[in-house]
């Protein structure tokens, strides 16, 4: 059974060539969601977590709310890895997958199906794993003799029909999904919607940050108010 939990956690990082102003705090302040802690010469330390616990176990859909700079995406990135805390303990049993960072490890003189590869092989796939996913991206992207071209030549809504269709080829035990639905027109968040709940149907653990609040309460069982650094679970008629 997949598990998830966080003991006081405590993410913390300096912000560094910055003159500690009360400006330049507040500014950070707003685009971090962090608080502004001690300073060493002209630089300043944000604390983006502070003491943070929870504990997921398989079941759990969890719904992420909260400002923008709230910390949604720290925690998320957190949970899975990418950052680390410089105080409490986190515990994982269960392989992690995320849909956040659209377009990460892309090449835009690559073709699309060369990015295919190029990105699978990050995630340390084979290339004939790679190739197998060729039919399922073709008909989720429906961009048919575009994936031959390099994907500079796309417009924004080609890459990210592209972009979901790479990141949510795996199927993970703890799904950690940030904001994805931005962008693109209405007939592809449709089919991204119903992607993504197909993937937490089969997801032992979810997180998912967003501000479509409706879309959380359709998916999700569980729900955490993100605010300065900080979580509250939350009753669903309260988010």
């Amino acid at each position: 059974m997949s598990h998830l939990s966080f003991s006081q956690v405590t993410v913390r990082y300096p912000v560094y060539n910055s003159r500690a102003t009360s400006l330049r705090n507040n500014l950070v302040r707003l685009g971090t969601g962090g608080r502004i802690g001690s300073e060493a010469g002209k630089n300043i330390t944000v604390t983006a977590l502070e003491e943070v616990s929870f504990e997921l176990n398989g079941g759990d859909f969890v719904g992420l709310v909260g400002h923008n700079g709230a910390g949604k995406s720290t925690l998320l990135r957190t949970m899975a890895g990418i950052f680390r805390p410089v105080s409490g303990t986190i515990t994982r049993k269960g392989s992690v997958g995320t849909v956040f960072e659209l377009g990460a490890g892309m090449d835009p003189e690559l073709s699309g199906y060369e990015n295919v590869i190029r990105v699978m092989l990050l995630l340390g796939k084979s290339r004939r794993e790679a190739t197998e996913i060729f039919p399922e991206i073709e008909e989720f992207t429906e961009l048919s003799d575009y994936l031959h071209l390099p994907i500079r030549t796309y417009s924004a809504g080609m890459m990210t029909r592209l972009m979901f269709a790479v990141s949510t080829m795996s199927q993970p035990d703890i799904l950690l999904v940030d904001e994805v639905f931005g962008t693109g027109d209405e007939q592809f968040r449709q089919k991204a919607e119903q992607r993504i709940s197909k993937m937490f149907e089969q997801a032992d653990i979810s997180v998912f940050a967003s501000h479509d609040h409706g879309l959380l309460r359709r998916l999700c069982n569980r729900f955490f108010r993100m605010e300065n650094g900080k979580i509250n679970e939350v009753n669903e008629g309260d988010i």
